[in-house]
């Protein structure tokens, strides 16, 4: 008789094919950017724009999506994205110009938005606070794995077809991802027909976990108040990584002179680094949580190392002209920017796992705003300057805005006016508690 596996486990691989395909969809422009660029006839400026299409509705999505994942569940929320992912990415390989290309680009945005804001629901209800550093890292991860397949698969597809061959692959494996989670996937975890009671009593308390849906209001003010400091944290994050996420590939193959598959390797090697990175800044974060029990030190110190860490190693960027220095130097650089993924998710659901849908969706907006901007201001300035270094100085700026804007986080404090005492251990208060008796 076939041992099955547990049923968190095969939740969680689904959660990361579809952190996965979501940025094949995501991210496919971006590999093919220069070859659609000649084709369409359109300069740096005009793919800035088309890259920024995407960030205007995905930032106005973000808290739409997470309030409707909260009101109605994960499930429904995701199977309703997805859809709609699978047309704009079939529309964008049809596009014959500009605008249309603009338009598809913003209709990914509405289908991802409410993307991340629902999976965070689903892995509150899923998974114990112990393990959302973790979780949250690896969901990750395999988004960036998808930055990393994504620009030889394209330069692949090309060899043999075209382009435009690349969004019809991937349209085609979202619908087949959108199939097998509307069948398996539960929004209450003690619902599912494969639970276990041994698996069941690895869950999150019952009275932590939201079910299927809340119908209390959202604290808006309370909650933009307390998630405010991790946005702008977000948005510091997102500022270089949308760099990233976007002009990549073309900064290789434009800005450094390589062909199509040399650029596609060595984008490939950056993003591999920022798999890594995103696990392991989640399994650091859960281990200094699971040793220290102080979820501020799990959280925002993780965040405050990492950042630092990227920005020494983007700051050569600069200033090097060796190909494999720089690329290395991107790489270590990537790699510890992406380390921040799980603490900052983590945030959310340690603040508010009852309104943690709108939270999360507030924190990624903080980034989607990011994305708005830094892909047009990259166009521009390489257009007016001739140079493909020089956008990196603001990313050096606001990593160091960022690392200030992390000591007001405050993870500690829930949002919550009940918390269980699984809460209350997890941020240290029980052992202060304790000694204030004394």
């Amino acid at each position: 008789m076939l041992h099955r596996p547990k049923v968190s486990r095969a939740i969680l691989a689904i959660m990361c094919a579809m952190s996965f395909i979501m940025y094949l969809d995501r991210v496919n422009l971006s590999a093919a950017a220069g070859l659609i660029r000649d084709d369409l006839h359109l300069s740096n400026t005009h793919v800035g724009l088309v890259f920024a299409a995407f960030a205007y509705t995905y930032t106005i999505c973000q808290v739409i999506g997470g309030w409707v994942s909260d009101r109605f569940g994960a499930k429904l929320t995701l199977v309703t994205c997805a859809s709609i992912w699978i047309v704009a990415t079939v529309a964008t390989g049809l596009a014959g110009g500009i605008v249309s290309l603009f338009c598809a680009r913003m209709l990914l945005g509405i289908g991802e938005g409410a993307a991340l804001p629902a999976q965070a629901r689903a892995l509150t209800n899923w998974f114990p606070s112990s393990k959302r550093g973790f979780v949250q890292g690896l969901t990750h991860s395999f988004s960036r794995l998808g930055n990393a397949i994504t620009p030889p698969f394209v330069a692949l597809l090309v060899a043999y077809s075209s382009w435009r061959a690349s969004f019809f692959v991937v349209g085609a494996l979202t619908f087949v991802w959108v199939v097998v989670y509307a069948w398996y996937f539960t929004d209450n975890p003690r619902k599912h027909r494969h639970m276990t009671a041994q698996e069941e009593a690895e869950l999150p308390p019952a009275g932590k976990v939201v079910v299927e849906k809340t119908g209390e209001p959202t604290p808006w003010r309370r909650l933009l108040k307390r998630i405010g400091p991790t946005m702008l944290v977000y948005f510091c994050y997102g500022w270089t990584g949308w760099l990233f996420f976007t002009w990549l590939p073309t900064f290789f193959m434009h800005g450094r002179g390589l062909d199509l598959k040399s650029s596609a390797m060595f984008s490939a090697g950056v993003f591999l680094s920022g798999v890594v990175g995103n696990t392991a800044g989640g399994v650091i974060s859960d281990r200094v949580l699971k040793r220290t029990r102080n979820v501020v030190a799990a959280r925002r110190n993780v965040i405050i190392g990492a950042f630092l860490g990227a920005l020494v190693f983007l700051a050569p960027v600069m200033v090097v002209k060796s190909l494999p220095v720089m690329a290395a130097c991107m790489s270590l650089s990537f790699f510890f920017l992406e380390m921040t993924i799980g603490p900052v998710w983590a945030v959310p659901m340690d603040i508010t796992p009852k309104h943690v849908g709108v939270a999360s969706g507030l924190v990624n907006a903080g980034s989607a705003v990011a994305g708005i901007f830094t892909p047009i201001v990259f166009g521009l300035v390489v257009d007016r300057t001739g140079s493909w270094t020089l956008p990196f100085a603001g990313s050096l700026g606001l990593l160091a805005v960022g690392i200030v804007a992390t000591f007001f986080m405050r993870p500690d404090i829930p949002l919550d006016t009940t918390t269980t005492s699984d809460d209350l251990e997890n941020r240290g208060e029980l052992e202060f508690a304790g000694r204030s008796r004394r």
